[in-house]
């Protein structure tokens, strides 16, 4: 190892009088182009509502009709700018960054083409519980405080403009199915039906103040918090939970598929380039995902007879469901079980990963307003929530297959090392593109195994169900969406091929029929980065380095499967070079 990393380093001293070259003319029109439009799009979106949103703002987003179609045409200027540049007189990192840049602008105007902004939420995510990110903020200085009541009073205005979307939506019938919204309304309930403004998770930020602010300041601030909680929160809940009651729902469509909306053919094609970032059709993914299935049910097989078990998949199934064991008998006890799991991924991670990233996480339970509808766990720069809501839903084998996902080396880990890269423009660095992120979170599940973090068979059954979760994913989206299953063939499938409880199975489900085409990010990308690894392992022989596989996959930050692939063919042949370097 030692030989073949001291040739790399040879090979990148060569190769640096190029990267050292004067950037070209294309170079300099190409960053005055994305750093324009990036500023102007933090402007847009980084406003209270976003959770890395900028403390000083004092507004939410502008979320109507007339800003959609600002944005459509300043991302459609931009597209037309892009097409003016030579991408072939571009260095190689802006050859890179054009690849992932391009694709980007193109989801998002496509998105407001489509009109997706008239549907902005699902049975998963909300753009009222997402308020909730505003808690989470920084709070330094009474700037800051003064800024986030003025936010607080902005949510009538800001839910007013989603109604208004939301009713345009209804009357194409372009909306969430009414099958999935049954208690959907319980997160808006619970800070509609508030009597003390107090109670709010808003008054969260009031709670502990930092002593830098004089005390009867503070009182002040508190007294502002609470009057804007009292006259524009609590009042801006209920006037959509009145909403969502009374005209949502009775008016929502019954249909499943997001091919029977208006214009839903386009808007399925558009949601899986999006997620995917792959030109595959429905038909594809459908039939990728059934050979993944039947593959993943025979490893699932070989486990269980591991164990000794006495009786058929369905059998073993029903006993990880129901065995006490299994469970945690408080929330406390289930995140204790998730930190003994991280720390031990921190004992090994470094024979694994080379450089590791200097951002940490930590691990906090799920709101509670929203933990009934939420998925087991979510993670992201600096923090992993973990959902102890329903603990018999919540099985102790998954929890290292989850953990490894959403924390190291999984999402916290990658996009704290995207943060890092400091050479990379802002978009890159702050963005997340579904196919790569959830790719990588489902291989460092299956990695999890090489790292010795599955000790006993039923852990290792809990990744296998979890890698099963997501091949079946591909056979539901496309089933509900293009093929015309039913909410029950689509439970069934998932409850018979997985050991997932009842609880989960359903709001899975109802989150792939809410939300086209996300789920299939997660296997597409897992397949496309073990299929790059193996590559690279066949082709290098004794010379492949896992570490710096890693960190030729992770260096890019977040990319589009297709531009992984080239990047990944480069690294190989560089390090073939390198290996041969006397």
């Amino acid at each position: 190892m030692t030989r073949f990393l001291t040739a790399c380093l040879l090979a990148l001293c060569l190769a640096a009088p190029a990267a050292w070259a004067q950037p070209s003319a294309a170079d300099a029109a190409f960053q005055a182009i994305h750093e324009k439009e990036w500023a102007w799009r933090q402007a847009e979106y980084g406003r209270g509502d976003a959770a890395d949103a900028d403390p000083s703002s004092a507004t939410l987003s502008d979320v109507s009709a007339e800003a959609q179609a600002r944005r459509l045409q300043m991302w459609e200027s931009v597209l037309a700018e892009l097409d003016t540049i030579d991408a072939s007189a571009l260095s190689e990192q802006n050859q890179v960054s054009l690849a992932v840049y391009r694709p980007q602008l193109e989801a998002l105007a496509a998105n407001i083409r489509l009109g997706a902004y008239e549907m902005p939420f699902n049975s998963d995510s909300s753009f009222w519980s997402s308020l909730g990110f505003m808690t989470r903020g920084q709070f330094n200085s009474a700037r800051d405080y003064q800024a986030y009541a003025a936010r607080l009073r902005d949510v009538p205005r800001y839910f007013d403009q989603q109604i208004v979307n939301m009713r345009a939506g209804l009357a194409r019938g372009f909306s969430v199915p009414r099958a999935v919204l049954d208690g959907r309304d319980v997160s808006i309930a619970a800070v509609a039906d508030l009597d003390d403004p107090e109670q709010a998770s808003f008054w969260d930020p009031y709670r502990n103040m930092p002593a830098s602010i004089p005390a009867a300041e503070q009182e002040a601030l508190r007294a502002e918090g609470r009057a804007a909680i009292a006259d524009a929160v609590i009042p801006g809940f209920s006037t959509l939970l009145s909403f969502f009651r009374d005209e949502y729902v009775p008016q929502a469509r019954t249909t499943l598929a997001a091919e029977a909306m208006p214009g839903g053919e386009e808007f399925y094609r558009a949601q899986i380039r999006e997620y995917t970032t792959l030109d595959l059709s429905p038909q594809e993914i459908h039939d990728i995902g059934l050979g993944e299935v039947a593959r993943i049910r025979a490893e699932m097989d070989e486990v269980i007879a591991t164990t000794g078990f006495e009786g058929d998949f369905d059998a073993f199934l029903h006993f990880l469901r129901t065995d006490p064991q299994f469970y945690a008998k408080t929330p406390q006890e289930l995140l204790n079980h998730a930190a003994w799991i991280a720390k031990r991924v921190d004992g090994v991670i470094g024979r694994f990963f080379d450089p590791l990233p200097r951002g940490r996480f930590t691990i906090i339970p799920v709101p509670d307003d929203i933990a009934p509808f939420w998925t087991a766990g979510r993670g992201g720069r600096g923090t992993y929530w973990l959902n102890t809501y329903d603990l018999p839903s919540r099985p102790l084998y998954n929890l290292p297959a989850l953990t490894v996902h959403e924390a190291d080396p999984g999402h916290a880990f990658q996009a704290a090392l995207a943060l890092e890269q400091e050479e990379q423009p802002e978009f890159r660095r702050n963005s997340y593109i579904s196919a790569f992120g959830e790719g990588w979170g489902l291989y460092v599940e299956k990695l999890g195994k090489e790292m010795g973090i599955y000790e006993t068979p039923y852990q290792d059954f809990g990744r296998l169900t979890y890698e099963m979760w997501r091949a079946a994913r591909l056979v539901i989206d496309t089933g509900v969406h293009h093929l015309g299953w039913s909410r029950d063939q689509a439970l069934a499938f998932l409850r018979d091929n997985t050991a997932l409880s009842e609880h989960e199975v359903t709001t899975e489900v109802d989150r792939y029929i809410s939300w086209p085409a996300q789920a299939l990010s997660y296997k597409l990308g897992e397949l496309k980065i073990w299929e790059l690894r193996h590559q690279a392992e066949a082709e290098l022989g004794s010379d492949f380095d896992l570490p710096a596989f890693h960190h030729a996959v992770l260096s890019l930050g977040s990319v589009p499967l297709p531009v992984l692939e080239e990047q990944i063919h480069a690294f190989i042949a560089e390090s073939k070079a390198a290996a041969q370097t006397p």
